[in-house]
């Protein structure tokens, strides 16, 4: 194990240092795909909400399109083909895949955090992003809540004074306060912000770490930087930290609920009938990113957007 993983750290410090590695130093499309990678159809519809939504907002010529966590630039090409010429901001830290997105997107602007993206009028996207931020992990014992530290390779408990729910003996309550954050800054600045990520409707205590490497689970807490960290969402918290900001929440909705209200159908059948050689792969995708016992069920979709603003695309129903 490297030098830098031997002391005793808190989980998130942990996740965080280990992600860091983990995108510095691998391609993670060679452990995992991701909804823009499976289809071309998932970046154009939502290029075609983006649009939607900056006829919403009147148009403004200084509107500044965002994306948070763009992975290979994939969703944003995409999107662009529909959305049209605009201003791109990408909040991504890691030098291996912001030059991948400059291959496809060569004119966007990059950022290290949302904080450095300009102040102005602005659309965010962030498919798969939230997820991979670091989450803090408490255990409920009979003495109380302790907070989980990571040392030579195992859990170390330490006693915390954190609020928490009274949950039943041996519950393990995650929180991810970057991602609370995140949400927290987009309602101060009255951004409209679109947010896809896996995770369940209703808070609920649980361990949802999860290691992969090289396409295949692993042990979270063995061989740091090789492998991506990722955690459930907790939608409902994090809808509770932007009203707490000010702003107002839609959804979150179930994936396939979104995407079909969106169009993903029929614009997979008409690519599908203007390309036949792709028709079947176009298809299932289609059927991967809705069915409920693949990704349309866990993955959920949620907006944040300033107090009474009318319903965004997909989520007129609520």
């Amino acid at each position: 194990m490297p030098e830098r993983f031997e002391r005793c750290e808190r989980f998130d410090h942990f996740m965080a240092r280990a992600n860091a590695e983990y995108y510095a130093t691998h391609d993670p499309y060679a452990d995992f795909t991701t909804a823009p990678e499976l289809t071309q159809v998932f970046g154009e519809i939502l290029g075609a909400w983006a649009r939607i939504v900056r006829q919403m907002l009147g148009s403004p010529e200084n509107l500044i399109l965002a994306e948070a966590g763009p992975g290979r630039g994939v969703l944003m090409a995409d999107a662009l083909r529909v959305f049209g010429p605009a201003q791109v901001h990408f909040i991504e830290t890691s030098p291996r895949l912001r030059a991948e997105q400059a291959l496809r997107v060569p004119n966007a602007i990059w950022c290290d955090s949302l904080e450095a993206v300009p102040a102005g009028p602005m659309i965010l996207i962030a498919n798969e992003f939230l997820d991979a931020l670091p989450v803090r992990q408490f255990i409920r014992r009979s003495s109380g809540w302790m907070e989980r530290f990571v040392a030579d390779g195992g859990y170390v408990e330490q006693a915390t004074e954190f609020p928490l729910p009274d949950d039943p003996e041996n519950s393990v309550r995650e929180i991810n306060e970057p991602a609370l954050a995140f949400v927290e800054q987009l309602a101060r600045r009255g951004a409209i912000a679109l947010l896809i990520d896996y995770g369940p409707l209703a808070s609920a205590p649980g361990s949802s770490v999860q290691a992969i490497a090289q396409g295949k689970y692993a042990n979270p807490l063995e061989n740091p930087g090789s492998a991506d960290l990722t955690a459930h969402v907790d939608f409902a918290n994090l809808a509770a930290a932007a009203t707490g900001a000010g702003a107002d929440c839609q959804g979150p909705v179930k994936q396939n609920a979104f995407l079909t209200a969106l169009g993903l159908p029929q614009r997979t059948d008409m690519l599908a009938r203007k390309s036949p050689e792709m028709a079947e792969n176009l298809r299932l995708a289609a059927r991967r990113l809705t069915a409920p016992e693949a990704m349309g069920s866990l993955f959920k979709a949620m907006a944040i957007c300033p107090k009474g603003f009318p319903p965004l695309p997909g989520f007129e129903t609520l």
